[in-house]
């Protein structure tokens, strides 16, 4: 009993010992319920946090000791809130939340001002925080699968964003500031209420090349008539070219227009 009793805490220590080394912390898949305090005993040590695949349902407050976390992933748990000094995780550059319960994002998210990734798809959301505008770093929003009616108008202001997947929500429309992401490639609305989207938005948006729209209401002769049709699809068919000179291996959701217009 001494025996097997002293390997589990050897075994404890080494792996404590090597989080602290590599910054790495996964745990993954483990049946746990909260954040351990082994971990968040570490602090400035940790780097990475995978907690993927477990059933924690509460963020403790203490999460704010982990300030040189860089990447918090905590897909597929049971978690409904964020604490509210989450936004003390200054150095956070990836977050991942998808497939929890949350139903509200905390103000303090803008504070997140490295935050170059945010995922929180399959969750509960019915709005997003006006904050969201100050994350000038975020190159990817990812906000599928909630039950979201609108876009904030703030979102315009997220100046690096590359990438807005919002499909499976009920949006009907999109807030005229999203004109102002000027390096915006793609863009996800996938079975929402689309029936109508700013008319400068592929005039300005001149990295656009990709949109996707099925399952909305919004029409092909809608779309073909806004300004900057044309130029749109110049890029479109240009990357597609690109995708196909460089044999990448695509299935048909890939080969089509994205757009399922009437």
């Amino acid at each position: 009993m001494g025996c097997c009793s002293s390997k589990e805490v050897n075994g404890a220590a080494s792996r404590t010992s090597r989080w602290r080394s590599t910054g790495i912390v996964g745990l993954r898949d483990s049946k746990l319920k909260t954040i351990p305090n082994d971990v968040l005993d570490l602090e400035r040590a940790v780097r990475t946090l995978d907690l993927t695949h477990n059933k924690i349902v509460d963020i403790p407050l203490e999460i704010s000791k982990l300030v040189n976390v860089q990447r918090l992933i905590l897909a597929d748990n049971l978690i409904q809130n964020l604490p509210l000094n989450l936004g003390r995780l200054q150095s956070l550059k990836i977050l991942v939340l998808d497939g929890n319960r949350i139903t509200a994002m905390p103000d303090e998210l803008g504070l997140l001002i490295r935050l170059e990734r945010l995922s929180i798809s399959g969750n509960l959301l019915s709005c997003l925080p006006e904050t969201i505008g100050s994350l000038r770093s975020l190159q990817l929003l990812n906000v599928s699968n909630n039950k979201l009616k609108f876009l904030p108008e703030s979102i315009g202001s997220c100046f690096s964003l590359e990438e807005l997947q919002a499909d499976g929500n009920s949006i009907d429309a999109l807030p005229l500031s999203i004109c102002s992401l000027i390096h915006l490639k793609s863009l996800s609305l996938n079975h929402n209420n689309v029936n109508q989207i700013p008319p400068a938005l592929l005039k300005d948006c001149k990295s656009l090349q990709s949109i996707s729209l099925h399952d909305n209401p919004i029409s092909m002769n809608q779309f073909q008539q806004m300004e900057g049709f044309q130029e749109f699809e110049s890029r479109r068919k240009k990357k597609f070219d690109k995708q196909i000179d460089a044999n990448v291996m695509i299935n048909s959701a890939g080969l089509d227009e994205g757009l399922d217009l009437r």
